[in-house]
């Protein structure tokens, strides 16, 4: 097929495609409640599910990104479909099995560690300068917002309720797949390639601004949201009006809604010029896990919905001033490469819920939660000492700036 002859419309496809996978990623998160009734499992149990597709993501992420810099980025995208789809059709096909829950949860992280790294940077070079950050960000917090509720919905109210979620995923993910073949490959496949172990190196990994201001924020970007809709409801399952399933996927549409707003106004509060956004990002993540604390120690419903509301508005800045640090610090051919070490260091959060499960026997949730808190504003502190420290050439700029649009890797 010849690709869409309407300049400015590719990225819109490879969006839907990132939308539908983030989309089965997150599918699983309001059923946790679902599964410890339906197969009897643990807290911790269903937390390890839930924190099992990060043993997919990661690989995917590390291999897949620098990858697509050797051999083009449509030859990494487009397999992510068909994993996505597989691994939705194992979890449809186990509910009671942790080995097919495993499994399933694994491949669903395959195909988005591959979405992660390789969509969001082809829509960054698709898009114009600038919005490339924003669009890729918005495109993975949508799918996980309208997959948790679709899939909470359906479990409670739903036919099929271990099935129909899932097996609605694999139709969606089945459209945005015959999209995307349609669009152009922007990083051509090397004619004459170099060594494969050169390809997974990642020349600005070493970039000081990186480590300052990019490793402290990344672990909290899904270390907010996962304590705001994966440990909150779990504490709430007695008082959620006898809809634990529904209730645990508002949460996480209160969440993501929050985080999926908030980066509406991203690229107003992101800079070149400081880590104003980043800094931010971790203010809200403390006031947050301040709130969930004490929701932990309340269990009062209100207080529950404003620390996932803030958690939520957290981790949205998060994930566009991460991207946006990552797009001025990477070079033009390790843009996929810095993009998944990014992902990688972010995804390590999603072990927080099955850590505080574990912890849960020797401490209280409000101690955990306020010892989160006690990680997050040391986290701050460095960020903050790294305010203007180490600005990729021109990023300090203003004169440099007018000539170096934001997104521009060449100026990078």
């Amino acid at each position: 097929m010849d690709p869409d002859p309407r300049p400015g419309t590719d990225w819109r496809r490879v969006a839907a495609l990132v939308f539908a996978i983030a989309w089965g990623g997150n599918e699983f998160t309001p059923l946790l409640v679902m599964y410890r009734e339906v197969g009897d499992y643990s807290a911790l149990t269903v937390n390890v599910l839930l924190g099992a597709y990060v043993l997919g993501i990661i690989p995917a992420l590390l291999i897949g990104g620098p990858l697509s810099d050797r051999f083009g980025r449509r030859r990494l995208l487009v397999p992510a479909a068909p994993i996505g789809i597989v691994g939705s059709l194992i979890l449809a096909a186990g509910p009671s099995s942790v080995a097919m829950l495993s499994a399933g949860r694994v491949l669903s992280g395959v195909a988005l560690g591959l979405a992660m790294a390789v969509g969001t940077t082809w829509i960054t070079e698709l898009s114009g300068a600038g919005t490339g950050a924003r669009r890729a960000s918005l495109a993975l917090t949508l799918g996980f917002l309208i997959g948790a509720g679709i899939a909470g919905a359906l479990a409670q109210w739903g036919p099929w309720r271990t099935a129909l979620p899932y097996l609605l995923h694999a139709v969606v993910t089945a459209v945005t797949w015959v999209l995307v073949r349609r669009v152009p490959e922007t990083h051509p496949r090397a004619t004459v390639p170099g060594r494969l172990r050169d390809d997974l190196r990642i020349p600005t990994l070493g970039h000081r601004r990186f480590w300052w201001v990019v490793v402290p924020l990344a672990p909290w970007v899904f270390g907010a949201v996962g304590s705001a809709y994966a440990v909150l409801p779990g504490l709430m399952r007695e008082h959620s009006g006898g809809m634990p399933v529904a209730f645990s996927a508002l949460l996480t549409v209160i969440t993501l809604g929050c985080g999926f707003g908030i980066q509406s106004v991203g690229r107003a509060i992101d800079t070149r010029h400081s880590a104003r956004a980043s800094v931010l990002a971790l203010v809200l993540i403390v006031v947050g896990l301040s709130l969930a604390a004490w929701a932990a120690s309340t269990l009062s419903l209100p207080i529950v919905v404003v620390a996932a509301a803030v958690l939520g508005c957290g981790y949205g800045i998060a994930l566009v001033a991460g991207l946006s640090e990552v797009q001025r610090i990477a070079g033009p051919d390790d843009l996929a490469g810095l993009t998944a070490v990014y992902y990688s260091l972010a995804y390590t959060g999603f072990f927080v819920p099955a850590l505080l499960s574990w912890l849960s026997g020797r401490w209280a949730y409000p101690v955990m939660f306020g010892g989160g808190v006690v990680l997050a504003v040391v986290a701050l502190v460095v960020v903050a000492c790294g305010w203007r420290a180490h600005l990729p050439t021109g990023a300090s700029s203003p004169a440099l700036q007018e000539v170096a649009q934001p997104g521009d890797k060449a100026a990078v």
